[in-house]
């Protein structure tokens, strides 16, 4: 498991990404899960989904500026989303 306390600054950087990430997971599910409940029941408005996406997103960024510093490749292309993640071997 990551040690927020470590000394080791990647492995700190590791833990708050990871703390980031199942945060933004929790609190995008706890919405939807809401979507279903709040009037009109089984109907998850747009805003709720919106909100889902922009949490997602936060996270996502995190990992991905922690991969450049870790010097990995990053590949985003924008129609239909796709992002890939790589790591140079020389």
């Amino acid at each position: 498991m990551c040690n927020i306390h470590s000394k080791d600054k990647q492995e700190r950087e590791c833990c708050v990404c990871r703390i980031c990430f199942l945060i933004s997971l929790a609190v995008s599910v706890l919405l939807i899960v809401g979507g279903f409940i709040m009037p009109p029941q089984g109907e998850i408005d747009g805003s709720v989904l919106t909100a889902v996406g922009e949490l997602a997103v936060f996270p996502t960024l995190a990992y991905g500026f922690r991969a450049i510093m870790m010097g990995m490749e990053i590949h985003i292309n924008h129609g239909n989303t796709h992002i890939e993640i790589t790591k140079d071997e020389d």
